[in-house]
């Protein structure tokens, strides 16, 4: 984003008055002061000069000001839609402080035409009508005063356009900051794929001879799901675990334990033919909770995996992978899922902290 160069107004005086009108000026000063009253004395020349200069000086200093504004602003990021509102709101307002300000140099441009006439006019009724050479003193002050009027006002909106610069700067620091937050969670979040994708890989060499003999692994939503056939580990209508799927849960639970930051959920599901149990099994949803609590147990009793590390959770018949209600649909539905997920407290205290 760039923003106009703003010509100081008295700049355009100093260069005007000065450079176009110099000899006119001094001729003018040694007649009126002979004739009437004083006019604008020899100083006032020197003042002027030197105010040319600082404001010369000012104006490099204000430009290179701009230029490391536009050049930081380059840089900031448009990922972030609410600093690009308030950075566009900004824009726009530097905008029509840069008309107004356009408009005001014309104006001191007509005036300071004005103010020559009357200096060109007062050459000429010098030795004429002391009346008339008053007035047009009179109308000499006027036209001063509606010019330091002119050049006040172009300051106060110089300094207004130097508080948005500030405000520019303070939004521009803000946004600087988010993106480096921004940035420190995609590195984070990349760890923790990388971990994720690092505990596949173990859990499918631990379970090689298993895999794709009622067993499946993948990686998804950012966590790795083993997924296991009732085939595997159960009679049809039963929570023991049978000695198949012990060996293959002994195996998963030595991967669990060197992996300390793995949060575990088992989960049982069943198909969706209802099931008139007796005893502790009366329907699927205790089923599906048993079966759930058989391969907990098998994970904490073979393993030093910490406890409070597993959730054990029935889904009954409520979450099929297939819904044709054939007898292959439902024979996939009756399954065990080991859900294995990084933990994330250190993102989510990010996260918070971003919020705050």
């Amino acid at each position: 984003m760039s923003y106009p160069i703003v010509k100081p107004f008295w700049i355009s005086i100093a260069f005007k008055f000065f450079v176009m009108n110099k000899s006119r000026i001094v001729y003018i000063v040694f007649f009126l002061s002979a004739v009437v009253v004083s006019c604008v004395p020899s100083r006032k020349y020197e003042e002027l000069n030197a105010k040319y200069k600082t404001c010369t000086d000012e104006n490099a200093s204000l430009k290179n000001s701009n230029k490391e504004l536009e050049e930081k602003s380059n840089e900031m990021s448009v990922s972030i839609e609410q600093m690009k509102k308030a950075i566009a709101s900004l824009e726009s307002d530097t905008t029509v402080m840069g008309t107004s300000l356009r408009l005001m140099t014309t104006n001191y441009d007509n005036i300071n035409k004005t103010y020559q006439l009357l200096l060109d006019k007062n050459n000429e009724l010098l030795s004429g009508n002391k009346t008339t050479t008053e007035k047009l003193m009179k109308d000499l002050q006027k036209t001063q005063e509606e010019l330091q009027s002119k050049e006040d006002a172009l300051r106060t909106l110089e300094g207004s356009l130097t508080a948005k610069e500030e405000k520019l700067k303070k939004l521009t620091t803000e946004l600087e900051s988010r993106e480096k937050r921004v940035n420190e969670l995609e590195a984070m979040i990349n760890r923790k794929d990388s971990l994720v994708t690092a505990l596949k890989n173990k859990v499918k060499d631990a379970l090689l001879g298993f895999e794709n003999n009622g067993l499946t692994i993948q990686q998804k939503n950012g966590k790795v799901y083993v997924s296991l056939d009732e085939s595997l580990l159960f009679s049809s209508g039963s929570y023991a675990v049978a000695a198949k799927g012990v060996d293959v849960l002994k195996k998963l639970a030595k991967v669990l334990e060197q992996n300390q930051e793995i949060n575990i959920l088992v989960e049982g599901h069943t198909d969706n033919v209802p099931l008139n149990g007796k005893g502790d099994i009366a329907d699927n949803w205790d089923l599906s909770v048993k079966r759930a609590t058989s391969v907990v147990k098998i994970i904490t009793t073979n393993s030093t995996v910490n406890p409070k590390r597993l959730t054990a959770a029935g889904r009954s018949e409520y979450i099929p992978l297939d819904m044709t209600n054939t007898a292959d649909g439902r024979k996939k539905n009756r399954r065990t899922e080991i859900i294995l997920s990084p933990k994330l407290d250190e993102l989510l205290q990010m996260l918070e902290s971003n919020s705050n």
